[in-house]
C-alpha cells in the first residue's frame, strides 16, 4: 500500500496546485494550494499515508457524512420525511431549487439538506456539534480534535446565503429549532479540523457495514448501505455523476479540499489538496481517487 500511494501521488503531481482555493470563506483563502495528502484505513486495522496526510485541514462538507450517520443511527429513518435522496443537479447552496421544492431539500449533502439534518440532530442530542465531535474523537482516539474557531467565525460572518436557506426552510415548517442555533452548529461542524488519516480512520464504520471500532453498531447494515448510496449519487455537489463515472466509489467532498471515499468491506480513503474546480471539488483529489480506483480495481462497478 505505501508504494501504491506513492505511485498515485507521482501520477497526479501535475494536478496539485491547479484550481482555486476556496476564498468565499476568508479563513480558507490563506491555505497553501500546493498541499497534497492521502491516507487509506483498512478494515483489518492498518493505516497508510503519503504526503501531507497528517496535516489537519477544515473538513467542511465532509462533516455532513458524520452528521447524517449519527441522525439515522439515533433517530431512525424519520429524517427522510424531511429531506430527499436525489442528486441536486445544481449548486450546493441553491435557493432557487429549495423554493421550487417548497422547503424540502433535494438531499442531505447540499447545504439546505445539511441544515435539516443538523436541526434534527440538535433536537435528538441537544448538542449537534458535540455529538459529531464525540463520534470523531471516539473513532480516532484523538480527544483533542475540535473546531477551528477562526474558520467558524469566518463562516458565520459570511454565511448570509446559508441563513437565507435556513429561514426559507423554517418558513415552510421544516425546521424545529431556532434558525440561528441550527446555523451556529452547522458552521461549527464544517469548521472541524482533521487530517486525512484521522478522517479515513473515523469513517471506517461505513466500510464495516455500520460497526464502530469497539464493535458497537452505529448504523444497521441497511442504513450503512444507504448512506454509501447517497454519497455515491450526491456527494460531489453537482458533479456527482462525473465523480461516479471517474472514481466509482461512494464519496463526499468539501470546499476545504478534502474528499472522503469508501470501499465497502475493504477500506476508506481520504485525500486532501485545496485547489478546487468550479463545482467545489478538489482537482488533484478527484484525480488521485480515480487513479487509486484504477490501480486497485476497487470501483463498486
Amino acid at each position: 500500500m505505501p508504494e501504491l500511494l506513492e505511485q498515485v501521488r507521482a501520477d497526479v503531481a501535475g494536478r496539485v496546485g491547479a484550481g482555486k482555493v476556496a476564498d468565499y470563506i476568508p479563513a480558507l483563502a490563506s491555505v497553501p494550494g500546493d498541499r497534497f495528502g492521502m491516507a487509506v484505513a483498512t478494515v483489518d486495522g492498518r493505516l497508510h499515508g503519503v504526503g501531507d496526510w497528517r496535516e489537519r485541514f477544515s473538513i467542511q462538507s465532509i462533516s455532513k457524512v458524520f452528521g447524517l450517520a449519527l441522525t439515522l443511527g439515533l433517530d431512525g429513518d424519520l429524517l427522510w420525511q424531511r429531506v430527499g435522496r436525489e442528486p441536486s443537479g445544481g449548486p450546493f447552496n441553491s435557493l432557487v431549487q429549495l423554493e421550487h421544492e417548497k422547503g424540502v431539500p433535494r438531499n442531505p449533502f447540499i447545504n439546505a439538506g445539511a441544515l435539516v439534518v443538523t436541526d434534527r440532530l440538535l433536537s435528538v442530542t441537544g448538542d449537534a456539534t458535540g455529538a459529531v465531535l464525540e463520534l470523531l474523537r471516539g473513532e480516532t482516539g484523538e480527544p483533542g480534535l475540535g473546531v477551528d474557531s477562526l474558520v467558524a467565525e469566518s463562516e458565520a460572518a459570511h454565511g448570509d446565503l446559508n441563513a437565507a436557506l435556513g429561514y426559507f426552510i423554517s418558513a415552510h415548517g421544516n425546521m424545529d429549532n431556532p434558525v440561528r442555533s441550527v446555523l451556529a452548529h452547522y458552521f461549527r461542524q464544517c469548521a472541524i479540523s482533521m487530517s486525512c488519516g484521522e478522517l479515513a480512520w473515523a469513517a471506517l464504520f461505513l466500510a464495516r457495514h455500520g460497526s464502530l471500532h469497539d464493535g458497537r453498531r452505529l448504523l444497521s447494515e441497511v442504513q450503512a448501505k444507504r448512506v454509501n448510496a447517497v454519497m455515491l449519487t450526491c456527494g460531489a455537489y453537482d458533479a456527482a455523476g462525473e465523480f461516479a463515472y471517474r472514481v466509482g466509489l461512494p464519496g463526499k467532498s468539501g470546499v476545504g479540499g478534502g474528499i472522503l471515499a469508501v470501499v465497502p468491506r475493504l477500506c476508506t480513503v481520504c485525500v486532501w489538496s485545496p485547489g478546487l474546480d468550479e463545482q467545489g471539488n478538489s482537482i488533484a483529489g478527484v484525480a488521485a481517487l480515480e487513479r487509486f480506483a484504477d490501480l486497485t480495481g476497487s470501483s463498486v462497478f
